[in-house]
């Protein structure tokens, strides 16, 4: 009998060529693939509900497959574990409805993208934050991120390479916010200065999440004003629109089914 499950991971993708398979490097889903095949005697497929690029980060992914086998959840979060490096992690694997979808039946993703505004970055979280040196108009960058609410077309942030020609999306929250006193890593002294822009929404087009950011960065840096934003998802074309944020500072926090 079929059965279909849902895992929740995290990862670092530092060295990772992201979630999907690719012809050369080691990728998320073809980590996952191989370590579930070892459980089923058969190859599988596995869904994720965000194709995070190289680089970028998860605290909670979530991924979906279809399996025959008989093991226990708890026996297959075990071993997943055993046989994963150490930089993907499963928290948790459960029985899933048939039917359940990582990515389609997903309802809100929620993405944080870290930056450090600071004349130094601790070698300890470089791989984790985009260092920004020059001082930055936050007010500036919050009143533009606010725009961002609500059912808007996001042609001006999307990359090149995406899957659909639909650019509509739909965002529920869109903060930037001082992060000092919840991100500071305990290996490091506290230094002023960490930045996160947080977005939820019901869904996100490629490099969408870091093409904002690298436009709050220059809304910031005061190179285009916080009114803008209301043009660029007004009709606005990629062009208009500021480059695209580093991956390193990017990660997957949360997905919402219901």
């Amino acid at each position: 009998m079929t059965r279909t499950l849902k895992l929740t991971l995290s990862y670092d993708g530092t060295r990772l060529v992201g979630w999907q398979r690719q012809p050369a490097g080691e990728s998320i889903q073809g980590l996952l693939e191989e370590a579930l095949a070892r459980f089923e005697g058969a190859p599988v497929t596995v869904h994720g509900a965000g194709r995070t690029d190289a680089g970028v980060h998860a605290i909670g992914q979530v991924a979906s497959v279809e399996m025959t086998c008989g093991h226990a959840t708890d026996a297959l979060l075990r071993g997943l574990n055993a046989s994963l490096p150490p930089d993907v992690r499963v928290s948790a694997v459960e029985e899933a409805t048939p039917g359940f979808h990582a990515r389609f039946s997903a309802r809100s993703k929620t993405y944080r993208y870290l930056l450090r505004n600071a004349p130094v970055v601790s070698p300890f979280e470089r791989a984790y934050v985009w260092h920004v040196p020059e001082p930055l108009d936050v007010g500036a960058m919050q009143a533009a991120a606010a725009v961002l609410v609500g059912m808007h077309d996001f042609a001006a942030f999307a990359g090149a390479g995406g899957e659909t020609t639909d650019t509509v999306r739909t965002i529920t929250r869109s903060e930037v916010l001082q992060a000092d006193a919840v991100h500071q890593p305990p290996t490091t002294n506290y230094q002023p200065g960490l930045l996160a822009y947080e977005v939820s929404g019901t869904g996100f087009l490629r490099h969408m999440v870091r093409a904002i950011v690298g436009t709050l960065v220059e809304i910031g840096r005061g190179w285009r004003p916080a009114a803008s934003m209301a043009a660029l998802v007004a009709g606005g074309r990629r062009a208009d629109a500021g480059a695209t944020a580093p991956p390193h500072g990017l990660f997957l926090v949360r997905v919402d089914y219901h």
